[in-house]
Parts: structure tokens; C-alpha cells; sequence
């Protein structure tokens, strides 16, 4: 895959506020870069399984090029949705990003350890925030190589 076409990113994040600021980052990121992700948005850790394995209602959904994932989650918690990813053979390939409020070593080490790819601890004021999710999506559409999704 091109580093430029990242195309759909699943966001898994209960947290309504938090939904609508990473929303508003990445449309504020398109008009300056122009382009536009279809971003699909999970508010739990069920609901994103469903949308990675393509089951019930979301047997459709588009396979995403990345997924940015709050670890403290309801049904299934991040760390469950995380290792369910990286143990797939088709998903694995997909970066995850663990976007959350902790910074103890533990939640950092133990994400590592189930082979996210980035841990970000999330910022408390909108520009911080916004600037974050940019740079999120700067490094996986500019500097990363991502391989091609799995046929």
C-alpha cells in the first residue's frame, strides 16, 4: 500500500467527547492536506471486533488501513481487541494505535507486549489533542510503510 492512501480508520473510543474531537482532527487535518479518511467508529470493544472480522450488522464494513484504540473499553476492553487483532493472520498487518488517558508503565508494557504499534498518551486540551491525531495521521500516511492489506 502506498503511505499516502490511508483510506478508512476504525476509531475505537466510548467516550463521546473524545469521538468528536478526533472527528473534528481529522477533518481539520483533510482541508489542509485534502485528503479525507472514512473514519468508522466503534463504541466498544464488541462493536470493533465486529467491524475487524466483518461480522452481523457490519459484514460489509471496509477492512481499515489503521486503527486508533482506547484501551479502557465496555464488552471487550482494549487490550482484548488488541490481542484479537495482532493474533489474526489477515489483521495483523493493521497498525494499531493505543490512544489513551493512562501513562503507567504497566498499560504502556503491556500493550508493547501485545504488539500495538504506537502507545499515545491522549493530550487534555484541544490543541493538544488535535496536534496529536495530525501527527498520528502524518506518520502513517507520510513517513510509514504499511503493506498491502491481506487478500
Amino acid at each position: 500500500m502506498n503511505t499516502a492512501e490511508l483510506r478508512t480508520i476504525l476509531v475505537v473510543e466510548d467516550d463521546p467527547a473524545d469521538q468528536v474531537l478526533i472527528q473534528e482532527a481529522f477533518e481539520e487535518h483533510a482541508e489542509t492536506r485534502r485528503t479525507r479518511p472514512n473514519l468508522l467508529l466503534a463504541w466498544d470493544g464488541e462493536q470493533a471486533l465486529d467491524i475487524l472480522f466483518r461480522r452481523g450488522a457490519h459484514a460489509e464494513a471496509t477492512r481499515p488501513d489503521l486503527v486508533i484504540l482506547d484501551l479502557n473499553l465496555p464488552k471487550y476492553d482494549g487490550r482484548a481487541v488488541l490481542e484479537q487483532i495482532k493474533s489474526d493472520l489477515e489483521l495483523r498487518t493493521i497498525p494499531v494505535v493505543v490512544f489513551s488517558t493512562s501513562s503507567q508503565d504497566e498499560d504502556i508494557i503491556g500493550t508493547y507486549r501485545l504488539h500495538a504499534n504506537a502507545f499515545v498518551t491522549k493530550p487534555t486540551g484541544f490543541d493538544d489533542f488535535t496536534a496529536v491525531v495530525h501527527q498520528i495521521q502524518e506518520f502513517f500516511t507520510r513517513t510509514a510503510r504499511l503493506p498491502a492489506p491481506a487478500a
